[in-house]
């Protein structure tokens, strides 16, 4: 296959689910009285000032003008530093390695309203993998998929829900991408419906002792994967059942979290679980890279 060519991908199975610019200061055209000689009458007592000094004085004021706006934007950084910016983009895929864990992937997790009908969820950590590269992380199709944008680093942690029925990794796969490549990436995930296909789903992180030690991929019952444009990053979830039962038909998590679903993952409330951790676990990154990129006051 040529290098840089987009890999092909094998049909869905049948049985599977379906800048800030600169302020920019203009002057108005001066007004003409029709004759250029004739003069302001002045009231009685006062010296009417020279047109020299007054013509002087406006270039003086718009020169401060022009002057103020460009500092002003020297002083708030230009465009660099702004959430979504190139600088917040660069400062996004440095956190693999210079953002604690607890940050990335806290030890709880509030989820207010995520569960079916906006009931509240709650989810505890139970283990965190070693950061790794990619390989052997991703099933073939899944790998191929994500290769435009590069590997940089994985980060994995997987949870437990309240009533430790329920284990989900959530996972940040670091890319090596630019902005423009992340974009790319995110619109054929929506157009081809990549994220959607049974045959890409992420694999999950079972950790021995715990809870998710018999979280195979069998044991896959819904998931998520989304693909940010103002970060180098991939954000996905993977739900299941804590008790290692098989999942014979594994729901995305936009089909699992319809309220018209009769799926036993959907009635589960497993494609929330996926959901709502990934949201959470996305808006916690975001919020790392906001404060990252703040400058002092």
């Amino acid at each position: 296959m040529p290098s840089g060519a987009t890999p092909p991908f094998a049909p869905a199975p049948r049985d599977g689910p379906p800048g800030v610019e600169r302020p920019f200061v203009s002057f108005a055209e001066p007004a003409t009285y029709g004759d250029d000689t004739a003069r302001v009458r002045p009231f009685r007592g006062v010296r009417a000032r020279p047109r020299p000094l007054t013509a002087a004085a406006c270039v003086v004021l718009g020169l401060g003008l022009i002057g103020g706006a460009v500092t002003g934007s020297w002083l708030t950084g230009g465009d660099t530093d702004e959430p979504g910016s190139r600088g917040a983009f660069a400062a996004a895929g440095e956190l693999w390695h210079s953002v604690p864990v607890d940050r990335l992937f806290p030890p709880t997790v509030r989820g207010d309203g995520a569960g079916p009908g906006g009931s509240d969820r709650a989810w505890t950590r139970i283990a965190v993998a070693p950061d790794t590269g990619c390989k052997d992380a991703f099933d073939p199709l899944l790998r191929q998929a994500l290769a435009p944008v590069g590997c940089l680093r994985l980060l994995r942690a997987t949870y437990v829900d309240a009533t430790r029925s329920h284990v989900t990794t959530v996972g940040l796969l670091f890319t090596k991408a630019d902005a423009a490549a992340m974009t790319s990436l995110k619109a054929r995930f929506r157009k081809e419906g990549l994220d959607r296909r049974t045959d890409l789903m992420p694999r999950p992180y079972a950790a021995k002792g715990t809870a998710a030690e018999d979280f195979g991929k069998a044991q896959r019952a819904s998931w998520t994967e989304s693909v940010l444009t103002d970060a180098p990053v991939v954000v996905y979830a993977v739900s299941g059942f804590a008790d290692g039962r098989a999942v014979a038909t594994p729901q995305p998590a936009a089909e699992a979290m319809k309220t018209d679903s009769t799926a036993a993952v959907a009635q589960a409330g497993l494609g929330h679980e996926a959901r709502g951790l990934a949201d959470r676990v996305e808006r916690s990154l975001r919020k790392t890279v906001t404060s990252a990129t703040e400058k002092p006051s």
